[in-house]
């Protein structure tokens, strides 16, 4: 007689194990998650997550304008409103999208709780388990949680120095065709990409959107970075080349208030129709409020001069990364040189385990995010995101020596015990980041 598995010590962790869905055993902390904890100690520098620096703002005459909504808007600010979103805002958004050579209509328009709910959305709507998404290797880990919450299965596409690769592409989707499966979407960043900071170039846009239009696969276009280049060129979306085939996912997180969490969706009209009713059954609407402090910002202040002291304020820290990995990192170590957004991407030399190597960075007090937290196939083992955006450029250049230094014991004991041993050493002494 067949027995079934015992999880009695599961349920006595989880009384309500049993009770969960399938797609819930995708629902994981991200690597990200895990680690902030950690690198919210004083003493700790982060390389790890993406915060923006909010130093700039000019906070005390946003408190004002604030105070200003309430008093004179507080009846609508306060109440419930559309899943469409405020009227002026998605108005002020398609200005904003302009300057990317997106030329949208504000009835095409979604707002949302972040552009991260907008993912949500579209995977909701269009993946049912099992449907085959296709993204950058690696991809951003918010995006990967998303894919596998709704329990689609993602399959990675190669970069290079010039983002994805369109030979890559075409191979993907032919894979997957043969295996008798359809490809429901591309997903990518195409802007200073998450994690690896490459830029897709001008060229391959165009070729990757023929691509996914010979072979009816629809692109998301997520874009948070893309007016963050440091050396003042805004690259054309993809869905300023393309308005049928090109959902764009875009936020006011890196270029305004990550708190405030306003992103938004510009779909085809059939398409936003059912982003909208997939809104409604998730939060009924996106905060009035915050809505509104967004469009008084964008309507009072000089928001495109705001952008440009983001932009040098994180070129002076992308710099001190780039410089300091220069100075400390050992032979063997690779790097890619982002030209915009947040983050730089570190390849270690073989053997090294950058997961395994975590919790030992951080008793050294800095922080990383492991390469294999970007991947949902298990690569990733020897490559790390490292973000400059957060630290003041001299915590920036400290937290790389450091770094440096736990890498460089790392390859010393890797030369004198080899990888296997180092493996078998480093499993049960190496304290939990969130112990360390």
């Amino acid at each position: 007689m067949h027995q079934p598995p015992d999880r009695s010590g599961a349920r006595s962790l989880d009384p309500h194990l049993s009770r969960y869905a399938a797609r819930a055993e995708g629902m994981t902390a991200s690597e990200v998650r895990a680690l902030f904890a950690v690198a919210s100690r004083p003493e700790v520098v982060s390389l790890a997550g993406g915060m923006p620096n909010l130093a700039a703002l000019p906070l005390d005459s946003l408190s004002q304008q604030m105070a200003s909504i309430v008093a004179e808007e507080g009846m609508t600010a306060l109440q419930y409103g559309s899943a469409h979103g405020v009227p002026q805002l998605r108005e002020q958004i398609c200005e904003v999208m302009a300057l990317e050579g997106v030329h949208g209509h504000p009835d095409d328009l979604v707002v949302t709780v972040g552009s991260q709910m907008a993912l949500d959305l579209v995977t909701r709507i269009f993946c049912d388990p099992g449907d085959v998404v296709l993204a950058e290797g690696p991809s951003y880990v918010g995006a990967l949680g998303t894919f596998a919450s709704y329990q689609a299965d993602v399959r990675h596409v190669a970069m290079d120095e010039q983002g994805l690769v369109p030979a890559a592409l075409e191979e993907a989707i032919a894979a997957v065709r043969a295996a008798g499966k359809r490809v429901k979407f591309l997903y990518t960043i195409p802007n200073f990409q998450n994690p690896a900071g490459v830029t897709l170039a001008v060229p391959r846009r165009a070729e990757i959107l023929d691509i996914c239009l010979r072979h009816d696969v629809l692109v998301i276009e997520d874009n948070p970075y893309g007016l963050l280049g440091f050396d003042g060129q805004i690259y054309p979306a993809l869905r300023s080349m393309d308005r049928d085939n090109v959902i764009y996912l875009g936020s006011f997180s890196k270029t305004f208030a990550s708190g405030l969490r306003v992103g938004w969706a510009l779909a085809p009209h059939a398409v936003r129709e059912k982003l909208v009713l997939a809104a409604e059954s998730a939060a009924l609407c996106p905060p009035t409020l915050n809505q509104l402090v967004v469009s008084r910002y964008l309507a009072t202040h000089d928001w495109k001069g705001q952008i440009k002291s983001f932009q040098t304020m994180y070129r002076e820290r992308r710099d001190a990364l780039l410089a300091g990995l220069e100075q400390h990192m050992p032979p063997g170590c690779t790097w890619t040189r982002p030209d915009g957004g947040f983050f730089v991407w570190l390849t270690v030399p073989e053997g090294v385990d950058t997961k395994a190597m975590q919790p030992r960075a951080v008793t050294a007090r800095v922080a990383y995010v492991p390469g294999t937290g970007f991947y949902a196939d298990g690569f990733g083992s020897r490559q790390m995101r490292l973000s400059f955006c957060y630290p003041p450029p001299e915590r920036i250049t400290e937290g790389v020596r450091r770094l440096a230094s736990v890498l460089a014991e790392e390859l010393e004991l890797l030369r004198t015990f080899g990888p296997t041993a180092r493996r078998a050493m480093s499993g049960a002494q190496a304290p939990s980041p969130d112990t360390a």
